[in-house]
C-alpha cells in the first residue's frame, strides 16, 4: 500500500480487517513500527472521531502526530494549476506540499465537497493534488466524494458482529438506506459504503432511496437498488443509515419525508438487523431513539473500531517506507 485513498488501494479486504481485529487484540503489538516518525493531520472542514481515532491510532505505533486546522490555523491554499493569485489565496500547494512531505513522514488530511460543482467534486482535485505534490503517503480522512477509513470501519465492525453469531451466516443481506436530513450532506460516506461492500463481495447488496436520490453508478454497480424501502428491509441483517443529497441535479434536497426514519416498526421486517450509522446522527431524523438505544445498534462499537481501522492502514503505509 502506498496511499490511501478509496478501496482500490487495498489489496485483500479481509486480510487488513483481520490485522484490524489483531490490534484490537493488541493495540501495542507494532509499537516500535512508527518510532521516530510523524504524521501531519490536515483538516480542511471540522473532525471528532476521525481526528482522535487517528491520532491514536498512531501513537499506538509510536508515531507522534501533529494536527494542523488548514482552514483555521494555516494560510489559504490554492490548488488550481496555472492560477493567478491576486485574490484571498495566500500560498499554491506546489509550494505548500512539498514542504509538509520534508516535515512529515505521512500525512492524512480530509477535505469536504462544496456541494455547487459536481464536476469539481468529483475530480477530487484537493486531495489529489496532495498526492502529487507532498512525496510521501497520503492518507484520505474523508475527501469530496468518498471516506475509505469510514468504510474499512464498517467493513470491520459487519465482520466482527458476524463472528459473534451464534449461528454463522455465510452470507448476510446488507442494506443501505437513505434518511431524512436537516441540510445538504455530500455522498461521501454512502459512496464509500457502496464501493468497499461491492469489492468485498462477500454480502448481498441492497441501497434504497427515495425516487431522484441514485448516488453515481461506478460507486453502486454491482448492488440491487430499489426506491421500495420496505422492500429493501426485508430480512436484511445490517442495515446502514445514511443521509445524502442529490447526486443528477447536484446538491438539492428534494424531499425530507420522515417515513424514511428507521423505526422500531420497521425493523420487524428484518432479521433482527443491526444497525449501522458513522455518526454524528441527527436523532429523531436520521435514527429514532428506539433504534439507537436499541441492543441493535452498532453505532458506538462501530465508532470505536476506527482506531483499529486507522491503525491497520498506517501500519501498512509504515511497513513500505
Amino acid at each position: 500500500m502506498n496511499q490511501f485513498i478509496s478501496v482500490h488501494d487495498v489489496s485483500d479486504i479481509n486480510a487488513i480487517v483481520a490485522k484490524a481485529l489483531a490490534y484490537k487484540s493488541n493495540p501495542f503489538a507494532d509499537r516500535q513500527l512508527g518510532a521516530g516518525k510523524k504524521i501531519g493531520l490536515l483538516f480542511l472542514n471540522p473532525s471528532m472521531r476521525t481526528r482522535l481515532s487517528t491520532q491514536i491510532a498512531a501513537s499506538n505505533l509510536g508515531m507522534e502526530s501533529i494536527v494542523l486546522n488548514v482552514d483555521k490555523e494555516g494560510w489559504a491554499l490554492e490548488f488550481e494549476e496555472g492560477a493567478i493569485m491576486s485574490g484571498s489565496k495566500v500560498e499554491h500547494i506546489k509550494d505548500a506540499a512539498p514542504i509538509l512531505g520534508k516535515y512529515f513522514d505521512l500525512l492524512a488530511m480530509r477535505t469536504f465537497p462544496s456541494l455547487m460543482n459536481k464536476e469539481e467534486d468529483y475530480s477530487e482535485l484537493f486531495i489529489n493534488q496532495f498526492i502529487k505534490y507532498a512525496g510521501v503517503p497520503v492518507v484520505s480522512l474523508e475527501s469530496a466524494t468518498l471516506h475509505p477509513l469510514q468504510s474499512l470501519t464498517d467493513i470491520i465492525t459487519i465482520q466482527e458482529s458476524m463472528l459473534q453469531l451464534p449461528i454463522k451466516k455465510s452470507r448476510p443481506k446488507i442494506v443501505l438506506t437513505w434518511a431524512p436530513h436537516v441540510k445538504v450532506l455530500p455522498q461521501c460516506v454512502a459512496n464509500s459504503f457502496a464501493q468497499w461492500v461491492n469489492a468485498w463481495g462477500e454480502a448481498d447488496f441492497v441501497i434504497t432511496h427515495p425516487q431522484d436520490y441514485e448516488l453515481d453508478e461506478k460507486f453502486t454497480k454491482g448492488a440491487t437498488i430499489t426506491i421500495d424501502q420496505d422492500e429493501a428491509l426485508k430480512d436484511a441483517d445490517f442495515i446502514y443509515v445514511k443521509n445524502w443529497s442529490t447526486y443528477t441535479d447536484y446538491g438539492k434536497i428534494y424531499e425530507n419525508d420522515l417515513r424514511w426514519m428507521l423505526t422500531s416498526e420497521k425493523m420487524a421486517l428484518t432479521n433482527q438487523a443491526k444497525v449501522l450509522h458513522c455518526l454524528p446522527v441527527r436523532r429523531n431524523v436520521e435514527l429514532s431513539d428506539e433504534i439507537l438505544d436499541s441492543p441493535n445498534s452498532l453505532t458506538t462499537e462501530e465508532a470505536g473500531n476506527r482506531v483499529w481501522a486507522a491503525q491497520a492502514v498506517l501500519s501498512e503505509l509504515l511497513s513500505n517506507k
